[in-house]
């Protein structure tokens, strides 16, 4: 096999199905094979028999497989079902894409992340530009989270960022292909050597910083990443689980986003640097609150969003637990 792509369902089948039918003309262009895999989250609802239809419907279980899953256990989880066993199996893959179900590939952009990985041996991921629908870029190569990137994305202050600017989380958008701390999980291609090197995703984490905990692992194991703007893909930004929607702003933020956030900062830079981290990041979103209050800028924040950090990161009694 080629290429295994990799799309996980959660009560998304009219996404899925989309999603599929921008890939089914790049599917024979690949030379040696690909498979997609669409693993089903237990939707609990019609998505496995809407894809079932849209594969008869469209010819394209030559291609593509539906593997229903037997529990909500998140994105790492629904991908790691299907890449597993695929690393083992007789015809394993050469890459393996993971393709969220709110995406559109563009002509070309399976080949050109091929082509790049090809051409760059010791290139372990690479993620492709995302976009929106009308084409204008979005931020999807990033640095690593640190204390001080904590400090600037709470405060957001240009004079801060500035002083700040190489630790700032999302880079300016690249024109060019180069290496970059980690990638955008919506459109991630990896080399089979780094799941042996690094393991699969964090099934710990049940949705936000699996990528970027992967892409660190993978990093620590010798393994870089790279963001190829050649290969472009439209991103319809926050359509399955809303979080990241800045239509729906004032959406408060759901518990599993705190969970992955801690989880993530306590596993790679220990206690301390965490609570560091915490207390940057809301010393300088109270920060920001304020001036915005001052300043009577529109808000546009997730509702109770200082609150639930708080609590999530500060609160013993609330730590590992749901909203309070």
């Amino acid at each position: 096999m080629r290429l295994l792509i990799v799309i996980v369902n959660y009560r998304s089948a009219s996404l899925t199905i989309d999603c599929l039918r921008s890939l089914a003309p790049e599917i024979g262009s690949v030379s040696g094979g690909v498979r997609v895999v669409v693993t089903d989250n237990a939707s609990g609802d019609d998505s496995a028999e809407k894809l079932a239809a849209a594969f008869h419907d469209n010819n394209w279980s030559n291609w593509a497989t539906l593997q229903p899953l037997p529990r909500n256990g998140g994105f790492a989880y629904g991908n790691n079902q299907a890449i597993g066993p695929a690393l083992t199996g007789a015809d394993r893959p050469d890459y393996v894409l993971l393709l969220n179900p709110d995406t559109l590939v563009r002509p070309g952009a399976i080949a050109a992340l091929l082509r790049f990985m090809d051409e760059h041996p010791d290139a372990g991921i690479a993620g492709s530009r995302l976009e929106h629908p009308d084409g204008t870029p979005q931020q999807s190569a990033f640095r690593f989270h640190s204390v001080l990137s904590e400090l600037e994305g709470g405060v957001r202050i240009g004079l801060v960022s500035k002083l700040l600017k190489s630790r700032v989380v999302a880079m300016p958008v690249p024109q060019a292909t180069c290496k970059v701390d980690w990638v955008a999980g919506a459109s991630m291609i990896v080399r089979p050597a780094v799941f042996e090197s690094a393991g699969l995703m964090d099934e710990a984490y049940f949705m936000y910083f699996e990528e970027v905990d992967f892409c660190l692992k993978a990093s620590r194991a010798g393994w870089p990443c790279w963001y190829v703007p050649e290969s472009r893909v439209v991103h319809l930004v926050g359509q399955t689980s809303g979080v990241t929607d800045r239509k729906r702003a004032h959406k408060r933020r759901p518990a599993y986003w705190f969970d992955s956030r801690r989880r993530y900062f306590l596993k790679n830079h220990g206690r301390v640097k965490t609570f560091l981290a915490n207390l940057a990041w809301s010393a300088g979103f109270a920060t920001f609150r304020v001036r915005q209050f001052l300043q009577r800028k529109p808000d546009t924040e997730p509702a109770r969003l200082l609150r639930d950090f708080v609590q999530y990161n500060f609160c013993t009694f609330c730590v590992g637990k749901g909203q309070v």
